[in-house]
């Protein structure tokens, strides 16, 4: 897989700035797996599920506007992968005991 310049000048700064934020969140988080929303109580992994599919869109808009998708493998494999790693690290940084 070959890279060029621009898109590694791309992809950096923005992996550093996430695993910034959620090495920051790990540390200042101490929450149960039960989340208040709207006053019913929904188990964690709900959440969990959520915020990896929401990484996942963001990381394919990232993708598509970097002109990535050359570079990539299939797509059903990488994105599926994507958001079970997303929903652990999720699980990991937020709700570990």
């Amino acid at each position: 897989m070959k890279f060029t310049r621009s898109a590694l000048r791309f992809f950096f700064p923005g992996l550093i700035l996430v695993v910034v934020c959620f090495l920051a969140v790990a540390l200042f988080s101490d929450h149960s797996p039960t989340v208040d929303v709207l006053g019913s109580y929904f188990p964690a992994w709900m959440i969990c599920i959520l915020s990896g599919l929401t990484l996942t869109l963001i990381a394919h808009w990232i993708v598509q506007v970097g002109k990535l998708k050359p570079y990539i493998g299939p797509a059903p494999l990488i994105y599926s992968c994507l958001m079970i790693i997303f929903t652990f690290a999720t699980w990991i940084l937020f709700y570990q005991n």
